[in-house]
């Protein structure tokens, strides 16, 4: 796998840089994350030690997250894609965890009820939605969080990089989204989850904000969601995170979207 495509001084990777690094550097990848795996504990709802193992070892694979709920070992190709999402199995763990348990559920309740079925029903298509395309975006600042669903984008993003870190975050959690900003383009849009924190949250260490996000993000999954209860945004209009973020930048209406009228 090619890991120099991954340029890890962009800013929507401070959060994954340190153990991302090291994990790419070394010779045997997934043996590298599992490593880290085992010294941090990292396990499956059902307490099960997580392990990243190639795919095409597995000889029956009868549905990914149903093994993974099952047997703890996640099946994972030599691709950036599970790269990053073996990424968020180490700093994520109570999140992923908990959207696996979301999906197994979801199949099993389908099972029971429509075993003829092949819809996926509306918590699995949401529970995947946030695994691959989500974006934290945090706030201590609750008019923006109304903005930003308003999708009043000048107003919230046309400001000074500094100014904007004293109030909000923006952390990547889907891995399909990170894969795709290997090769940023500007149309790349994250379904984002809204997080309130009190102002203090922003002194926090990088550590520090994963562990809390982890826990605190899980808990609300836990409770079951939906897709209506995300917005999105064109992740490269974060201040800061490309160049000429200019009016003609954001006034761009095919990236930069208002919203539907009814």
């Amino acid at each position: 796998m090619n890991f120099a495509v991954i340029d890890w001084q962009r800013p929507w990777l401070t959060h994954l840089r340190e153990l991302g690094v090291k994990i790419a550097s070394s010779s045997d990848w997934m043996s590298a994350a599992n490593a880290v795996a085992s010294q941090r504990g990292v396990c499956n709802v059902n307490a099960k030690p997580i392990s990243f193992v190639p795919q095409e070892g597995i000889a029956e694979l009868s549905g990914y997250e149903s093994y993974i709920f099952t047997a703890g070992e996640i099946p994972t190709r030599d691709n950036l894609h599970d790269f990053f999402n073996a990424m968020m199995w180490l700093e994520f763990p109570k999140i992923k965890h908990t959207l696996n348990r979301l999906q197994y559920e979801e199949i099993e309740r389908m099972l029971s009820t429509f075993p003829a079925a092949t819809e996926r029903g509306k918590q699995r298509d949401a529970a995947t939605l946030f695994d691959e395309n989500c974006a934290f975006v945090i706030s201590s600042d609750l008019a923006f969080l109304d903005a930003l669903k308003a999708r009043q984008w000048k107003k919230i993003l046309m400001v000074d990089p500094h100014q904007f870190s004293k109030h909000c975050e923006v952390i990547l959690f889907g891995h399909a989204l990170l894969e795709k900003l290997t090769a940023p383009y500007k149309a790349i849009t994250a379904h984002v989850w809204s997080v309130t924190v009190e102002s203090d949250w922003f002194e926090f260490s990088v550590e520090e904000k994963k562990s809390w996000l982890d826990f605190k993000v899980a808990e609300n999954l836990a409770k079951g969601f939906l897709t209506s209860d995300f917005n999105h945004l064109p992740i490269l209009g974060v201040p800061g995170w490309w160049h000429d973020q200019t009016d003609d930048f954001y006034d761009d209406a095919t990236v930069f979207r208002s919203l539907r009228k009814h």
